[in-house]
């Protein structure tokens, strides 16, 4: 599914009008099929892009937690789904009508409002999961409570993360500062002070070609490392709420790095299951959702196992009895 934004012209008892919308459907023919069933002519289709500014509102955490409380409020007196298009319906900011875009689509096609907020691409999988395990339990408007507090926490641990990034950042600019200034001054004052004696001078010679060598290779792996840093953080950002893709993978090859991302993702969800059982959600549900409540494969390799064996007829402490846990986290389960 894909957002499209189509140009097509009608015709009125004033004459032909041109309209723009937006759909949320699968490929260029269906958005064609589309305009044709309105009685329109297809004048320009193409893939809808958002601005910087929408993408920023999308992905703020507090216009998240708005929108969850604009659906639980409404949710009090109507189904959820209802509840989230009459949200939509009310909106009047241009940016925020074009970022709820795809979830009106969706909604208007028969879709379930967790289909809805997944169409808008802002919210991450824990918050998803938790989300998607209350409808099951026709208590979605029971369960975003416990999302917004999802959203409330990873807020926390993000500004956290941040810090420790920005320490890092800080550090290796330092470094790379330091060998960049430091190399003229240091080899100046090496060659300066060459000896007089022709046999030390070559040696001498050869010693400090070495080091500019070495200085030189240090500035660029110190100016790499920076640059890696900035990509990792970029493609962390442009790629928020995909499951996996090429530089996760590098990332969680790198040693302490891995294995801390690793048991970060098993946290969150972990995090994700505990809410859903608080909000009464079936424990074959809640395996089910933890899955999808992490990007990192190894995790939710885990939850997808263990509720296999519970299908199975396998008892739960024996279920969850696998890696990645260590034994005393096995022993605290059983």
């Amino acid at each position: 599914m894909e957002q499209w934004l189509a140009e097509y012209a009608v015709e009125t008892p004033k004459g032909p009008k041109k309209v723009t919308q937006t759909f949320f459907l699968p490929t260029v023919e269906d958005v064609r099929a589309a305009v044709q069933k309105e009685g329109g002519f297809v004048l320009t289709i193409r893939p809808h892009k958002r601005s910087p500014i929408e993408r920023l509102m999308a992905r703020s955490s507090w216009w998240q937690v708005q929108l969850l409380r604009g659906i639980q409020f409404r949710a009090q007196s109507t189904s959820p789904g209802v509840a989230f298009w009459r949200l939509i319906q009310a909106e009047t900011n241009p940016r925020i009508q074009n970022i709820l875009a795809p979830a009106r689509e969706a909604l208007s096609r028969g879709l379930s409002v967790i289909d809805a907020l997944k169409a808008l691409r802002i919210f991450d999988h824990s918050t998803l999961a938790i989300l998607a395990a209350s409808e099951r339990s026709n208590r979605l408007h029971e369960g975003i409570p416990h999302a917004i507090q999802n959203i409330t926490n990873k807020r926390k641990n993000a500004s956290k993360i941040g810090a420790t990034m920005a320490w890092i950042a800080f550090d290796i600019v330092s470094i790379t500062q330091a060998l960049v200034w430091g190399r003229g001054l240091v080899l100046r004052w090496f060659r300066s002070n060459a000896p007089s004696d022709p046999q030390a001078l070559a040696e001498f010679n050869q010693t400090v070609e070495n080091l500019e060598i070495l200085w030189n290779a240090l500035i660029a792996s110190a100016t790499v490392m920076g640059a890696f840093l900035v990509w990792c953080l970029f493609s962390y950002w442009i790629n928020r709420g995909k499951k996996d893709w090429p530089t996760a993978k590098v990332v969680r090859r790198i040693p302490l790095i891995g294995a801390y991302l690793r048991d970060l993702g098993f946290a969150d969800s972990a995090a994700a299951a505990s809410r859903m059982l608080r909000g009464l959600v079936p424990i074959a549900d809640t395996l089910d959702q933890a899955s999808e409540a992490t990007n990192v494969p190894e995790v939710g390799r885990f939850w997808t196992e263990s509720y296999k064996d519970l299908s199975r007829g396998v008892p739960l402490g024996a279920a969850l009895d696998r890696a990645p846990l260590n034994k005393n986290e096995r022993m605290e389960l059983a």
